[in-house]
């Protein structure tokens, strides 16, 4: 497994793009939805959310649109020609357009949904049982137990420790 420590555009498309020789992946997938970092007014925004009544921030959730679309715009840069983008996140957000004539010109194909999990528990869940043929268990890079989750968040939030992905045991 790679791992690449940077959220800087042009650094992680540079480096996917070595790792594919030039190509780019045949499929990329986006399963941040609102992003933890971003633009400063983006996150002056989101933290509004937590001391603005929720009937006002739903409605400025809804139109106003205060997504950041870094991890989905890295996507679509680092992504092969004619290849396809996987959004399982959910972005919450109205106003913030998609690079459309870019994605045209990169013939890109676009899957989103909501994870649709149940849908798919029947064909993976006997791959899993005797093993781990897709790597998920190497993934995880922090295993904590459940009291040491809002910990966990915060280190992987701030990218402290190594944190890429948290696995909570209870």
């Amino acid at each position: 497994m790679t791992v690449i420590d940077s959220t800087d555009q042009a650094d992680v498309v540079a480096r996917v793009r070595d790792l594919t020789d030039g190509r780019g992946p045949d499929s990329v997938i986006d399963a941040v939805g609102m992003e933890a970092h971003g633009s400063p007014l983006a996150t002056i925004a989101q933290k509004a959310t937590a001391v603005v009544p929720d009937v006002i921030m739903e409605r400025v959730m809804t139109v106003v649109g205060i997504d950041r679309l870094a991890a989905l715009n890295t996507a679509i840069e680092a992504v092969r020609r004619g290849g396809t983008i996987s959004l399982s996140g959910v972005y919450g957000g109205a106003t913030d357009p998609l690079p459309l004539m870019r994605m045209f010109d990169k013939q890109i194909q676009l899957r989103m949904g909501q994870a649709n999990v149940w849908r798919w528990v029947p064909d993976i869940l006997p791959l899993l049982i005797d093993g781990d043929p897709l790597g998920v268990d190497e993934f995880a890079t922090h295993r904590v137990p459940l009291e040491q989750a809002p910990e966990a968040y915060a280190n992987f939030r701030q990218k402290k420790e190594g944190t890429v992905k948290v696995l909570i045991q209870p």
